[in-house]
């Protein structure tokens, strides 16, 4: 019995042997395969991480100006004459026939003055003519019967010629008294106050029995009429674009009140000069307003069609980039990395911008630049799919389930 297990051991041993080592190699292509996968799946995450580091940009290229670019400017309006009417008689406003918003025409009477004071200065400036009329009278029957009696040797021509010169200064007393007469009337003509030309009434700061000081324009106007058929225009145009600017060109006004409706404005002239604290030239237009639907003094956009630069590109404002090295814009370079070059500006057009040097036409530019981006850094083309974090996500649950399969 003994002899029989002695035999039977070594056999025993060596399928233990065998089993074991197969597992020991199980175990490892086990643990082998596990670290793989694991090694996998981190460089699959770290190039996901990589590839959504990298921003995702929108990419053109810049586009010539048409024949004409539009350029929008404020305006205002003004009427095209606008009188305020001062006093030029002191008194008290007898009474008011026009108020703002009337329509008045030429020499119709807005209102009356009471001239008291002048009244009787008149009284006495023709009391005066009349008696210096008189004393004239008596002067050249004097002069006359000198004259004969000089004749007649009856008187020295010396009395002659002193009667004679009383009368030419006794008519020169009635010619002055005449013109202060003629003055006076002439103020009194000023009592009435008249509209001076076709419009409308403006302003009337004036009321029944309030005291009037006569002046020319240190007080407040007793009324306002402006001519409102037709309205200037005033624009203040920016340098960059004043040699574009010629009498005879047509603009297009728009107020806010009236949207959708356009009025054309011809351009008359400039003040030819250029204001130091705005760096603007003064425009002035002209539009007829026959119809009333334009007010004097407000706001209008004014829209001239200028002539565009057959060599400027143009690119929309958004692509600017403001850095301590001056303007630039990003272009894609080769391998989609980025490339920062410096640009100039012809015009500013508001959304978009004249690049006058530093672009190509056949460069593609990035519009609206991440504020981080640099000269070769690597972007992503707006069209390309990406590799997903879905997709990712996806694959390293199925590698971890694989893990998890084998220990």
């Amino acid at each position: 019995m003994s002899t029989e297990i002695e035999i039977n051991s070594p056999k025993r041993l060596r399928h233990l042997k065998l089993i074991g080592l197969a597992a020991l190699l199980a175990a490892a292509g086990v643990v082998t395969s596990g670290i793989v996968s694991r090694v996998q799946a981190k460089q699959e995450l770290t190039t996901w991480s990589a590839q959504q580091a990298m921003p995702t940009v929108v990419a053109y290229t810049p586009k010539h100006d048409s024949a004409t670019q539009a350029l929008v400017l404020p305006g205002h309006l003004s009427a095209f004459v606008n009188a305020p009417i001062y006093a030029r008689v002191s008194g008290y406003l007898h009474a008011w026939y026009a108020d703002i918003g009337t329509q008045v025409k030429a020499g119709q009477l807005l209102g009356v003055i009471d001239t008291p004071d002048l009244d009787q200065q008149l009284q006495q400036a023709r009391a005066d003519l009349q008696n210096s009329q008189a004393n004239e009278k008596l002067a050249a029957s004097t002069a006359r019967r000198w004259t004969q009696m000089l004749q007649q040797d009856s008187v020295s021509q010396q009395d002659a010629d002193e009667k004679t010169s009383d009368l030419v200064a006794k008519q020169a007393t009635v010619a002055a008294n005449q013109a202060n007469v003629r003055r006076l009337e002439a103020l009194e003509s000023f009592k009435r106050i008249t509209a001076p030309f076709d419009g409308v009434v403006t302003a009337r700061t004036t009321d029944i029995g309030a005291l009037i000081n006569a002046g020319g324009g240190n007080g407040p106007e007793l009324f306002s009429v402006s001519d409102a058929h037709r309205l200037r225009v005033y624009v203040s145009v920016p340098q960059d674009e004043a040699a574009a600017i010629q009498p005879g060109m047509v603009a297009t006004l728009t107020v806010p009140e009236r949207p959708g409706m356009k009025f054309d404005a011809r351009l008359v002239d400039t003040d030819d000069a250029i204001t130091p604290s705005s760096g603007t030239l003064l425009v002035q237009l002209v539009v007829d307003n026959h119809d009333g639907l334009l007010i004097p003094g407000e706001y209008t956009e004014v829209h001239f069609a200028l002539p565009g630069n057959a060599h400027a590109l143009s690119i929309p404002a958004s692509s600017l980039i403001f850095r301590q090295n001056g303007l630039q814009v990003a272009v894609v370079g080769h391998d989609n990395r980025a490339v920062l070059k410096p640009v100039s500006i012809a015009t500013d057009l508001g959304t978009h911008v004249e690049i006058a040097s530093g672009l190509n036409a056949t460069d593609r530019v990035i519009d609206n630049p991440p504020d981080s981006l640099a000269s070769g850094d690597q972007v992503r083309l707006q069209g390309k799919p990406p590799v997903t974090r879905e997709a990712n996500g996806a694959a390293l649950v199925e590698r971890r389930a694989a893990e998890s399969a084998h220990g």
